[in-house]
């Protein structure tokens, strides 16, 4: 069996929300360790993850320095977090991996993904990234090209395109490194937001990919058997805060579509995370599950988390 663990950028931080570099090594141990577990039940991995607060740290730097610095476009933002979130992965992967007595190469690879120029949301950027701030503090990155929405009371906020990802441009390199028995962490992030120009250049773009939807594109293009979302909850709950809530356990990709369409699910939290495992199964995936990092292996079995497949009978 073939897995794709996709891992929460948020997931990757203290249980408070700290981002601290400790915090999110101490994190990364913890999922590493699960991930290894499921190397040795002899289950082929590939690796992608999410980045939001690591690059909330790094808009906070260019807001800071946008008066003495050119600010970092997100793009760039989106290479450094895959480089640094991969480094700290390859090494808690390898640590775990010893600690258990098994061998394999492991590889992080700095991935782009294709978006549509066309899309509408480079026509009307609405994704809030980033903290607010005070309008004397944004003129700075206004004049750098960047949108900002006033929000009223709360002050501005950055507001950024969201395209839907169409290719992850880097695959063939990422099915080459698991042909050849690496354990592959690609697409962080979402993948490194790119377009292609009218002459066929490439180039990347300020932009945010949603992570989950672009791990069911690595997914198929790693012939992944399994697509595991990890976050940090156990499960997927309907009505989320509320008496009586319900965590779901096995459920089919229509009761949860129209769980979906009752507006159970916020759109910027786990909203992305049903749509992304529904369009996995739908695809042909076998089933897709959604998790917390400590069950990433359970999970990956189908006896933890939310597991989502075709029908209820499956």
């Amino acid at each position: 069996m073939r897995a794709l663990v996709a891992l929460g950028g948020n997931a990757l931080t203290s249980p408070h929300g700290r981002a601290r570099p400790q915090d999110q090594i101490a994190a990364i141990t913890v999922a590493m360790a699960t991930v290894a577990e499921l190397i040795g039940d002899g289950v082929d991995v590939v690796l992608t993850h999410g980045n939001g607060p690591q690059v909330g740290n790094l808009l906070v730097k260019n807001e800071l320095a946008a008066a003495v610095v050119p600010p970092v476009p997100l793009d760039w933002c989106g290479a450094q977090t895959q480089g640094t979130i991969g480094f700290v992965v390859l090494n808690a992967l390898e640590d775990a991996l010893a600690r258990r007595g098994l061998r394999r190469p492991v590889a992080a690879l700095v991935t782009r993904t294709l978006v549509d120029a066309a899309d509408p949301g480079f026509a009307a950027p609405s994704k809030p990234i980033g903290r607010y701030l005070p309008k004397d503090q944004v003129q700075p990155l206004l004049a750098h090209g960047q949108v900002w929405q006033d929000r009223g009371e709360r002050g501005w906020r950055r507001v950024v395109a969201s395209p839907e990802p169409v290719q992850i441009l880097d695959g063939d390199a990422v099915v080459a490194l698991v042909a050849a028995g690496f354990v592959v962490v690609a697409a962080g992030g979402g993948g490194i937001p790119c377009v292609r120009d009218d002459d066929g250049r490439l180039r990347g773009v300020e932009a945010v990919i949603d992570k989950d939807l672009a791990a069911t594109l690595l997914a198929r293009t790693v012939a992944a058997d399994v697509l595991v979302i990890a976050n940090d909850v156990d499960n997927v709950v309907v009505g989320w805060g509320q008496p009586g809530a319900e965590p779901l356990e096995q459920v089919s990709v229509g009761r949860l579509r129209a769980l979906a369409a009752q507006g159970q699910f916020a759109s910027g939290s786990m909203g992305p995370k049903v749509e992304a495992a529904c369009r996995f199964v739908q695809a042909g995936g076998r089933y897709a599950v959604i998790c917390s990092l400590a069950r990433i292996g359970a999970a990956a079995h189908g006896r933890a988390g939310t597991v989502v497949r075709a029908t209820d009978s499956a």
